[in-house]
Formats: C-alpha cells, sequence, structure tokens
C-alpha cells in the first residue's frame, strides 16, 4: 500500500509539472502570436483571446470549477485572456517587449519546471528507497523475532514433557514400596531417576537461553518498528511538503516576475485598461506557492494522506507488546540508551547548523528569484525613437550577459541548496529513528527513582569455560584450513568469540572496525588467543569493543593466506562490471563455491555478522560501504604488479556486494553444514568446535542406554 502511495505521488508531482509546462508553453505562445498580432488591429486581438478562451473552455471539465480549487497561476492566466480583448494600443512596443522580454523569461521557467522537478524527484527516489529499506528491514527484523519465539515455544513444551516424565517416575517411585525392590534394583532405579533429572536441568537451561533470545529479538522488532513508523510519519507530515516546496522553488516568484513585466507594459497603456490590469495585479499578487501546495495536496489526499502506523504483529499467541528491560537485557539496553543520548546530541547541532545554512541558502535563492527588474515604463517616453526603445530594453535584465551572469549564479546557487537540502533531509530521518528508539528505551528503563518495568525472572544460563586448547599450527600470521583441520575447530576460536563479544557488547558502537583499539590491549588478546585461552570468554571482564574488533581484523589481515584468494582475485574483480545486482551476486556466488568449503563456512559466519552489524548503521554509523573500506584491504589482498589505488575501489565494491547480498551468495546451514551467525546472541552459546554439538532428545536418552550425548567441549 505504501509503495504503491509512493508511486502515485511521483505521478501527482510529474502530471503537477507537465500541467505548469503546458500552462508556461500556453503562455509562451500567446504572447508570442500577441506579439504579431499587436500590428494589427484589434480585431486580431480579439481572435487571440478567443482561440485561447474556447481552449480554456473546452478544458474545465477536467478542472474543478470552484475559485477554492484554482490555482494560483491558471488564475491569473484566466485573468491575462480577459485583458487581451482590450488592448488595442502601442503595439509597436508591446511587440518589442513581448518577444525580447515575456516570452524569453517564460522559456527560463520551463527549464527551471524540468531541472527543479528532475532534482525533486532525485532526492524523491531516495528518500522512497530509504522507506522501503526501513520496511524491509522491519520485516526482516519480525521474521527473526518469530523465529525465536518459534524456537522458544518448542523449548517450552520439552521442558513441560520432561516435567511430566518426572513427575511421573516420582509417582512410580512412591507406588512401589522400597521394601519390596530387591537390593541389585536399587542403583538402577536411583541411575533413572537421576537421568531424567539431568535431561531435565539441560532443557530448563535451552528454555532459559531461546526465551532470553525471543526477548532480545522482540526489543530489536519493537525498536525497528517505533522507527519505522516515526521514519513513515515524518515523510508523509513533513518531507513530502518540503518535497514539494522544492518543486515550486522560484516558480511562483518567477511568474510573478514575468507577469509584472506584462503589466508593466500594460499600465503604460490609456486609462481604458487600467480597470482590467488591477484586476489582474491583484491575481498575481496572490500568487502563493504554499496555497497552490494545499490545494494541490487537498485535491489528492488519498496519495498524500499518512498510511496507518504500523502496528505490533504478535507471534503464536506472545502477550509480551512492549521491550523488555529486565536483566540481563536491561544492562545492554541502558548502555543503548546513553549511546543514543550522545549520538543524537551530536546529530542535533550538526543538523541545525545545516539547517541555518538552508534557510541562508534559501533566502539568497529568494532575492535572486524577487530583484524587482520587471519596471518597464522607460521604454514608453514618447520623447524616444523606436531605436531607443529597443535599446533602453536591451541594456536591462534581458541583456545576453546579465542573463548568462543570472543563470550561472541562479543555478550555483540552487544546487547548493539541494546539497544541503538532501543533507538535511538524511540527516533529520537519522534523528527521527533514533529519537523514537531513544524516547521508547527512556521510557521502558525510566526516569529516576522509577525503575524499569520487571518482568518473571528467567532462569540464567551460564557459560562453561572452554577448556584450554593445544595447537600443533599457527593461530595468527598462519594457514587457516591447516588449523581449522589440526584443531577441530569450524569457525577458529579468535573469530567466534571476538564477534560473539561484539554482537554483546558492541553492535550500537560508533566507528566500530574504523576507531583503532588500544595496541596494548589487542596483543595481550592476541596472545592469550596464541596460548590456547579465550581472553573473551568471562563477560564480567570488561574489554574495549574497538580493541576486540582490531583483534578480528588483525587475524584476518595477518593469514598466510588470505580469505580470498589471489588466484580469484580478477574474477571477483571483474564481477563490479556487472551493473544488474542480481547478475553479480550469482557471479560472485559461482566463484565462492569453488572454494575450500573450510573457508567458505568461516566466510558465510563474517559476512553474515557483518550485515547484521550493517543493520545498526545509523547508530554505528557503519553502513556496508564504510565497512568494506575497513576489511576491503583486510580480506582481499591486491596482487603484486597491480595498481593498489585504482583497484581498491574495486576491492570494496566486491565485498559491499557480498554483505548486502550475503544470503544469496553463500550456502545455507542445509546445503553446507557448518556453523551460522546468530543475530541474537545471549552470552551462553556453545563454541563452534563441531557442526554437530547439539544435545540429544529424550528419546535419544532412553536409546543409548542413559548414555549422555556431548558436544565438543565434552
Amino acid at each position: 500500500e505504501i509503495r504503491t502511495q509512493l508511486v502515485e505521488q511521483f505521478k501527482c508531482l510529474e502530471q503537477q509539472s507537465e500541467s505548469r509546462l503546458q500552462l508556461l508553453q500556453d503562455l509562451q505562445e500567446f504572447f508570442r502570436r500577441k506579439a504579431e498580432i499587436e500590428l494589427e488591429y484589434s480585431r486580431s486581438l480579439e481572435k487571440l483571446a478567443e482561440r485561447f478562451s474556447s481552449k480554456i473552455r473546452s478544458s474545465r471539465e477536467h478542472q474543478f470549477k470552484k475559485d477554492q480549487h484554482l490555482l494560483s497561476p491558471v488564475n491569473c492566466w484566466y485573468l491575462v485572456l480577459t485583458q487581451t480583448r482590450r488592448e488595442s494600443r502601442d503595439h509597436a512596443t508591446l511587440n518589442d517587449i513581448f518577444m525580447n522580454n515575456v516570452i524569453v523569461r517564460l522559456s527560463q521557467i520551463s527549464e527551471d519546471v524540468i531541472r527543479l522537478f528532475k532534482k525533486s524527484k532525485e532526492i524523491g527516489l531516495q528518500m522512497h528507497e530509504e522507506l522501503l529499506k526501513v520496511t524491509n528491514e522491519l520485516y526482516t527484523v519480525m521474521k527473526t523475532y518469530h523465529m525465536y519465539h518459534a524456537e522458544s515455544i518448542s523449548a517450552e513444551s520439552k521442558l513441560k514433557e520432561a516435567e511430566k516424565q518426572e513427575e511421573k517416575q516420582f509417582n512410580k517411585s512412591g507406588d512401589i514400596s522400597v521394601n519390596l525392590l530387591r537390593h541389585e534394583d536399587r542403583p538402577q532405579r536411583r541411575s533413572s531417576v537421576k537421568k531424567i533429572e539431568k535431561m531435565k536441568e539441560k532443557r530448563q537451561a535451552k528454555y532459559s537461553e531461546n526465551k532470553l533470545k525471543c526477548t532480545k529479538a522482540r526489543n530489536d522488532y519493537l525498536l525497528n518498528l517505533a522507527a519505522t513508523n516515526a521514519a513513515v510519519s515524518k515523510y508523509y507530515i513533513h518531507d513530502v511538503s518540503d518535497l514539494i516546496d522544492c518543486c515550486d522553488l522560484g516558480f511562483h516568484a518567477s511568474l510573478a516576475r514575468t507577469f509584472r513585466t506584462y503589466l508593466s507594459a500594460e499600465y503604460n497603456l490609456e486609462t481604458s485598461r487600467h480597470e482590467g490590469l488591477d484586476v489582474i495585479e491583484n491575481a498575481v499578487d496572490n500568487l502563493d506557492a504554499r496555497s497552490d501546495k494545499h490545494t494541490v495536496m487537498d485535491m489528492c489526499n488519498q496519495v498524500f494522506c499518512p498510511p496507518l502506523k504500523f502496528e505490533f504483529q504478535p507471534h503464536m499467541g506472545d502477550e509480551v507488546c512492549q521491550v523488555s528491560a529486565q536483566q540481563p537485557v536491561q544492562t545492554e539496553l541502558l548502555m543503548r540508551y546513553h549511546q543514543l543520548q550522545s549520538r543524537l546530541a551530536t546529530l542535533k547541532i550538526e543538523n541545525e547548523e545545516v539547517r541555518k545554512t538552508l534557510d541562508a541558502t534559501m533566502q539568497t535563492l529568494q532575492d535572486m528569484l524577487t530583484v524587482e527588474d520587471f519596471d518597464v515604463s522607460d521604454a514608453f517616453q514618447h520623447s524616444r525613437s523606436t531605436e531607443s526603445v529597443k535599446s533602453a530594453a536591451s541594456e536591462t535584465y534581458m541583456s545576453k550577459i546579465n542573463i548568462a551572469k543570472r543563470r550561472a549564479n541562479q543555478q550555483e546557487t540552487e544546487m547548493f541548496y539541494f546539497t544541503k537540502f538532501k543533507e538535511y533531509l538524511n540527516g533529520s530521518n537519522l534523528i527521527t529513528k533514533l529519537q523514537a528508539k531513544h524516547d521508547l528505551l527512556k521510557q521502558t528503563l525510566g526516569e529516576g527513582e522509577v525503575g524499569p518495568p520487571c518482568l518473571p525472572p528467567k532462569p540464567q544460563k551460564m557459560r562453561r569455560p572452554r577448556p584450554l586448547s593445544v595447537y600443533n599450527h599457527k593461530l595468527f600470521n598462519g594457514n587457516m584450513e591447516t588449523f581449522i583441520k589440526d584443531s577441530g575447530q569450524a569457525i577458529p576460536l579468535v573469530v567466534e568469540s571476538c564477534i560473539r563479544y561484539i554482537n554483546l557488547y558492541g553492535l550500537q558502537q560508533q566507528g566500530i572496525f574504523r576507531v583503532p583499539g588500544s595496541q596494548v590491549e589487542v596483543n595481550d588478546i592476541k596472545n592469550s588467543f596464541e596460548r590456547g585461552e579465550d581472553p573473551l570468554a568471562d563477560d564480567q571482564n570488561e574489554r574495549d569493543i574497538n580493541s576486540v574488533a582490531g583483534v578480528l581484523k588483525l587475524y584476518f589481515r595477518g593469514l598466510e593466506n588470505p580469505l580470498f584468494p589471489k588466484e580469484r582475485f580478477q574474477d571477483l574483480i571483474s564481477t563490479i562490471k556487472i551493473e544488474n545486482p542480481a547478475e553479480r551476486v550469482h557471479q560472485i556466488q559461482q566463484i565462492i563455491v569453488t572454494l575450500p568449503r573450510a573457508v567458505i563456512v568461516v566466510m558465510r559466519y563474517l559476512f553474515a555478522f557483518l550485515n547484521h552489524l550493517s543493520q545498526y548503521s545509523d547508530e554505528n554509523m557503519m553502513d556496508p560501504y564504510n565497512l568494506a573500506i575497513c576489511f576491503g584491504p583486510t580480506l582481499m589482498h591486491i596482487p603484486d604488479g597491480q595498481d593498489p589505488v585504482s583497484c581498491q575501489a574495486h576491492v570494496n565494491e566486491v565485498i559491499k556486494t557480498i554483505i548486502v547480498h550475503h544470503e544469496g551468495i553463500f550456502p545455507s546451514h542445509r546445503e553446507l553444514e557448518g556453523p551460522v551467525y546468530e543475530k541474537c546472541m545471549t552470552g551462553g552459546e556453545e563454541y563452534c568446535d563441531s557442526p554437530h554439538s547439539e544435545p540429544g532428545t529424550i528419546d535419544e536418552v532412553d536409546h543409548d542406554n542413559g548414555t549422555e550425548p556431548h558436544t565438543s567441549d565434552d
């Protein structure tokens, strides 16, 4: 529905532009014909007026007949036709003025209308893409929320089943007297009870983890929901109005100057014409861009009316419809709230400066477009000859030198204005979305002594420490494939641990991967990983996010063989010549599948994380392009003999494409087994040592004679 509205908006604005062009074309034709007929008698003037009057009568069926629906330029046009029937004198002077002044002005206005509409349309298309991007992101996070909620429901069901089995076992034990059991049967009974209790504990932990993931996914969904509603509301209430103002920029003022030129000539005619000219002057004074804008929007009310707000869509009976701030997500939300507060303060100051520049530029444009250069009374001095009249007209505003100078100055100012207008719109849109998230978090976390809303406490899953690993091959500056084969880690520990830490604490960190961390801390973390330890396993051990990000980049930068082999460098770079995005993605996918399976698994994990990180670009300022700039030189080394300057931009474009379209490039988990990046982590995930680390089901426990399945960590 919104996409249809956006398309119809452009159709409406385009029709408005075409209507103006048609109006200007009619006016040019009118004054050209009038200039020729001015040399003839009044009968010719009457024919001209009748010609255009009949044209108006034939088109009245397509116009609103009420005066309040009549646009001010069209109203002026009607009055000019009425006045034309009274023209009869000063034909030679009027001929010169109409041919060398009025028509040229109208031609310039036509050029302005086309140019301004084109620029406004470019900005409008970008705004539409931003809206569609926001709604698509909302749909993505909604699907993520639905997926985690479904997993939570499944885990809860399994937990209840385990509780039923435990209750059934205890009932059975109560029915059978202890004295009746043989001595050799008692250990077997205790073993069965212990197995069921252990199975229940596992399922309780699994339920708690899935419930927490569901909460975080729902929070993301609600935040994006608020941001999307705010962006859509701002677009329909403010941006559309501003966009129409851009289309109207200078049109009414320029048209007013043209009509005033016409009026200046007409007012020097005999007194018998003054009454009609006064009417036209009053209409020109009422040329009002704002009024015409409201008229157009009222005429197309359904197109410009904001749509209904997006409502929260609960999944399978989920009754929680607000951002949850209970522990452990409360700390994360509080940190995110303070980051948003700081970011908003900076953005508002920057955007306010842009707005001041925009206002000053608009005032400059208004001064250019409202210059009073329409007075041609000097051309009607009876003491002057015909030659002097022509000379007076040519030395004024319409001289070629003045035209070129003024036009260049106006277009340069317009270009600067549109640049600042685009910057202001982008900034205000970003502020709107971040402010919506900020306000929602503020309401959720509470102020002063009012604490955050509480939900029933959920069991916490303790992250098991990873046992010390011993490697036969180097982790840093080594061969990744050999290391994976030797260590049994499908995702190297340094990659998995750094990404997990950033997922938990750094998705909103401004300038992540761009701002360097402490070199001392980077070396400390690196040395710990080299010793087989995981320095990021302890969530209480606070590490600088930028240092953790630096370790991740350092690992990939120092690989003996780059993640993207140099042998496929030219093949990957050649894909940027493909303009069609779908074809480019397909070509990159064909190249990726030729790489070793272990490398593809790591790539899939890394680029899924980078794509997830870019979804927080409003807060961390790292969109896919910025991330590509950071990771391009790290992941894809430029071979010797290639020009680094010219190749780097191509490398960044390839990396950006993979980040944006990672789901279409890398095989799914069904096609290629191995760890898959999860957007919502809880700090209690198992390590990615093996693609087969899922705990067994109840049936597996029973059928394996009580043998508990173990993960690679065990």
